[in-house]
């Protein structure tokens, strides 16, 4: 999949960054720059949500039903380390651009059986 060229707010300062996504192999890689070849991050698509955010023009937001989403992403320093975003909210440059980003990413999202099992015993066993 080709790349796209976005502003990106996530984390706890709502601060928006432009960064360049890619999306292959069921994960969102981001970079600073296209023409960098090491991500700045890395979103695996497993067990998300996308969803258009109705506050701010041609963005959508990918969202886990947990907490945080499992994430990776480079620190200063260099190394890679855990992400604690409750979600990503990215900012397409036209509405256009947005759907096609939304549809390629709900179809490279991943379920695993497994985890979905575990959610389902997770709430059965909270509301008893």
């Amino acid at each position: 999949s080709s790349g796209i060229n976005a502003e990106y707010g996530g984390g706890k300062r709502k601060t928006w960054k432009k960064r360049y996504f890619v999306l292959t192999d069921n994960c969102l890689y981001y970079f600073v720059r296209e023409s960098e070849t090491e991500p700045k991050g890395i979103v695996p698509l497993e067990n998300l949500m996308v969803t258009e955010c109705k506050d701010r023009k041609f963005t959508f937001e990918i969202r886990s039903e947990e907490k945080f989403i499992k994430a990776a992403k480079t620190d200063s320093g260099g190394k890679m380390v855990s992400g604690n975003h409750e979600n990503y909210r990215i900012q397409a440059a036209n509405q256009e651009e947005m759907t096609s980003w939304m549809d390629a990413i709900r179809k490279s999202i991943s379920k695993d059986p497994f985890y979905t099992q575990m959610q389902v015993r997770k709430k059965n066993a909270m509301s008893k």
